[in-house]
């Protein structure tokens, strides 16, 4: 199936962030100080995460096929963080580390089917809500929450749940909230399920009745589907339906492990082989549907900051769980290290008066490792030891950094990705029987068409990865063999 045929494209100061006083004599408590700003102006934290939002699923990042006002205004005054990636692309994995600034094989979890380990039980009380609680934050959770074990209980991680419901519901209790008399500064998270519900279009169409999809989806997913009124099906595709993507056809070269994890869904595996241009084509259609679906509930909290007056005090941040393959690679869902399902929007809009809208195309983000520490560095909160993330909070403040991670590690359940934001080396888990790696350049192929394991002159950029990648296994205890180097040399 490794067909190439072109198709047409829709496109701190350091004294800020460093830990107070040494670390001699505190290394058997289970906490390192941090200073954060003075206690009076520490500002509001409003915590806003999508789920299944692809990186380039925003107006504002160049989609035409979309428009995204609400999430947009954030990067009007912001910092929009194009290189960030998640610790794992699926959903429970990348919410812990959302929630407790740690790798999710920390506590032994790989994919949302794992078995955490007896670790996860000490993580509520290292998590973020009972951080900021500590320090003197109201904190309030609503919506989706996903996470392993005993943290699924929100409340037992420090936050006073206001609703499970994760649609408009959501968007309502969190307004609510936000009018509320208080004389502490909130951390609120608010977590909305879209634009998920896109799983199951190929779902549904795999399974049919067989499959017990609840009605609130069935309903939204529909809606998403529908063509316009009095728009033929001919203008339909030919003026208003995404186009399919550059890289829709399966690449050369494509490790055995995405065959693998392919056949392991069986609707993935029929998507991939029997849907045809129109049907892949109405995919991203009610994916770009879906996610102006959030972006309108996202904006109804967004509108109440602003009417309660709470705009310029409140940290806000923007981002997402994993992303969607959008029929790239003749794909859908996530789980997979393509850049579609693994980058994921962040938008930070600092407190203060409003400031020129800033990209930040240069620094790789992680999103559950560098968040965390992000938001207690803005709180003046406690950090757990050991954390591998960092504060953004320079970044956010157009502050000079002297150096920053030049590769970042995700997970997943079939094996371990590292980037340096142009070249992105994959090894595939050997005990699944797993033979080959993958290497591609994303400067010159960002659709990632081309395994370049194996070209002799990117042997030194493949070495170079390779072993950035083993001394991070090694300081995370994993044990885990990269297959032997192809190729000459």
């Amino acid at each position: 199936m490794c067909r190439m045929k072109r198709r047409n494209s829709s496109v701190a100061p350091m004294s800020r962030r460093r830990f107070l006083g040494s670390l001699a004599g505190v290394a058997s408590a289970q906490w390192i100080a941090q200073p954060g700003p003075r206690p009076e102006r520490r500002p509001n934290i409003l915590l806003i995460l999508t789920d299944q939002q692809s990186a380039t699923m925003l107006s504002c990042a160049g989609n035409p096929w979309l428009k995204t006002p609400a999430m947009d205004s954030l990067a009007t005054t912001g910092v929009r963080f194009s290189r960030t990636y998640v610790t794992n692309p699926v959903c429970l994995p990348s919410r812990f580390s959302l929630f407790t600034g740690r790798y999710p094989s920390f506590v032994g979890v790989r994919h949302n089917g794992s078995e955490p380990t007896a670790r996860v039980e000490a993580m509520p009380e290292q998590s973020l809500g009972h951080l900021l609680r500590q320090a003197g934050y109201d904190t309030a959770y609503c919506g989706k929450v996903h996470l392993p074990g005993p943290m699924n209980d929100i409340e037992r991680c420090g936050f006073e749940l206001l609703t499970k419901d994760q649609r408009e519901g959501c968007a309502r209790a969190a307004v609510e909230y936000l009018h509320r008399r208080r004389t502490r500064p909130f951390f609120l998270v608010v977590s909305f399920i879209n634009p998920h519900d896109i799983c199951y279009m190929a779902i549904e169409d795999y399974y049919g009745n067989r499959w017990r999809t609840p009605e609130v989806v069935r309903r939204t997913l529909q809606d998403a589907l529908r063509i316009p009124e009095r728009v033929s099906r001919e203008e339909f595709f030919a003026r208003l339906c995404p186009p399919l993507p550059d890289n829709f056809e399966v690449p050369c070269g494509e490790p055995d492990a995405i065959t693998w994890l392919v056949k392991l869904r069986p609707f993935r595996q029929h998507a991939r082989l029997h849907w045809g241009e129109e049907k892949w084509r109405l995919h991203r259609w009610a994916y770009c549907r879906l996610t102006e679906r959030v972006d309108s509930e996202i904006g109804m909290v967004l509108d109440a900051l602003k009417t309660t007056g709470l705009e310029e005090s409140t940290l806000v941040i923007l981002t997402s769980d994993h992303g969607d393959m959008d029929a790239a690679h003749r794909l859908e869902h996530k789980t997979v290290f393509y850049e579609e399902s693994a980058r994921v929007p962040l938008i930070v809009r600092p407190p203060g008066s409003p400031k020129p809208a800033r990209l930040d195309e240069s620094h790789l983000i992680s999103n559950g490792l560098d968040l965390f520490v992000t938001i207690c560095d803005y709180a003046g909160a406690r950090l757990p030891a050991g954390l591998p993330g960092r504060s953004l909070r320079p970044l956010i403040e157009g502050e000079s950094v002297r150096s920053w991670r030049e590769t970042l590690v995700v997970e997943s359940q079939i094996g371990y990705m590292i980037t340096d934001g142009r070249y992105k080396y994959c090894a595939y888990d050997p005990d699944k029987g797993f033979l080959r790696d993958s290497l591609v350049d994303l400067e010159t192929d960002p659709g990632e068409m081309f395994n370049l394991v194996g070209e002799g002159l990117l042997l030194s950029q493949m070495k170079r990865l390779r072993e950035a990648m083993s001394a991070w296994l090694r300081d995370n205890a994993i044990d885990f063999s990269l297959p032997p180097i192809h190729g000459p040399g």
